[in-house]
């Protein structure tokens, strides 16, 4: 865009007059919040807020510099081993932010000449990823790992990438890992997932896609995962082999060429994974919280995976905006998620449950919903 102050305006008209244009809003003012991430109810919880105060206490509000110089410290340390650990990995590197996490894997695995397959509905940071990569990248339909395949086995570059998120942010749905895995396994190609919406939920015990499908860390071997969903911190991880860490670590210029997660939220976040371990009922309870709204809200207009993220898909901007004003006259916080974040025509109310919520609340949603959907 040209710099021109009235080029500007007129394109922030143009979002206006489209209902594209973006707002933010400071606070809940008494909203029921059905639009969080986070899924455990964890960002609260007495013991995490507990270890990020003492550690901000020991070790101060910010690292002071890049992992490679002296902003690396035992609770990064100890987080790594932990996740490591969680995710049955032999190391984990923790990123500042899961965007920083997908666009540095991505770059540092592949270059200009490596080919790059994703998911058509992947997250902006995977996308972004691709293209500054420089690599030749591929869209497959999204979910479907027969197009993914069929494309893989075209591709003649020595380097190959296939990168998906593990659950999908926008529709809830879960990418079709086990045939991806196997397909990736077929044409040597690099596999790399991102489970930020699945870990912490999916799984007997909340370890994400790779628990859900029984994958092991051969069939799945670039796992990423953030700190910032089910576990109320933030920043991110990722996980894999002991090599692929390190290379990452001498490579992943978003990992290299910036300060250091805070030790307090890696401590916090230490917290987290304890408290997520131990009280497997916050993972019960916001799936059921989940099967509970969507029995309540039946119809095409919503999905059925088994995850903590209803879409309810309206069509136009306009009317999810509509829609979303009138829940919240109502006392329910629920964002309307508008293109470029989904594709044209397909704007939705994102409905998000969490261990947080309770029962009286999901079927007070569901039929404050139902009510303005068929006004």
């Amino acid at each position: 865009m040209q710099r021109d102050a009235a080029a500007l305006k007129a394109a922030l008209a143009d979002l206006e007059q489209r209902n594209l244009r973006r707002r933010r809003r400071t606070g809940l003012g008494g909203l029921v919040n059905f639009c969080s991430n986070d899924y455990l109810g964890l960002k609260d919880h007495p013991e995490v807020t507990r270890a990020f105060t003492a550690a901000a206490g020991k070790y101060g509000v910010g690292s002071g510099a890049s992992h490679l110089v002296t902003g690396h410290g035992p609770e990064h340390e100890a987080l790594e081993e932990e996740l490591a650990a969680f995710t049955g990995r032999e190391n984990a590197l923790v990123f500042s932010t899961g965007y920083m996490a997908n666009v540095g894997v991505i770059d540092a695995l592949a270059d200009q000449n490596a080919f790059i397959l994703s998911d058509k509905l992947n997250h902006a940071s995977l996308i972004d990823g691709c293209r500054l990569s420089g690599a030749q990248a591929r869209r497959y339909r999204h979910g479907d790992s027969a197009h993914a395949a069929e494309l893989l086995k075209a591709a003649t570059a020595d380097t190959k990438l296939v990168v998906t998120d593990g659950v999908f942010s926008m529709d809830g749905d879960v990418a079709p890992l086990p045939e991806l895995a196997r397909a990736a396994r077929e044409s040597k190609a690099w596999l790399v997932v991102d489970d930020a919406h699945g870990l912490g939920v999916l799984g007997a015990t909340g370890r994400g896609c790779c628990e859900h499908f029984e994958l092991s860390a051969d069939d799945l071997p670039v796992l990423v995962g953030t700190f910032g969903k089910a576990f109320g911190t933030f920043g991110a991880f990722v996980a894999g082999d002991a090599d692929l860490v390190d290379y990452l670590l001498q490579k992943s210029r978003t990992y290299v060429y910036t300060t250091a997660l805070p030790p307090a939220v890696a401590a916090a976040t230490r917290a987290a994974l304890r408290v997520s371990q131990r009280e497997t009922w916050r993972r019960e309870k916001a799936c059921a919280l989940a099967r509970r709204f969507r029995r309540g809200l039946a119809g095409d207009a919503v999905s059925s995976p088994d995850t903590t993220i209803v879409p309810v898909i309206v069509g136009e901007a306009a009317r999810a905006l509509e829609l979303s004003a009138e829940l919240e006259r109502r006392g329910f916080l629920v964002t309307a998620i508008r293109p470029p974040t989904v594709p044209p025509g397909t704007a939705r109310l994102r409905v998000t449950l969490s261990a947080a919520h309770e029962e009286a609340q999901v079927d007070a949603l569901s039929n404050a919903l139902a009510q303005a959907l068929a006004a």
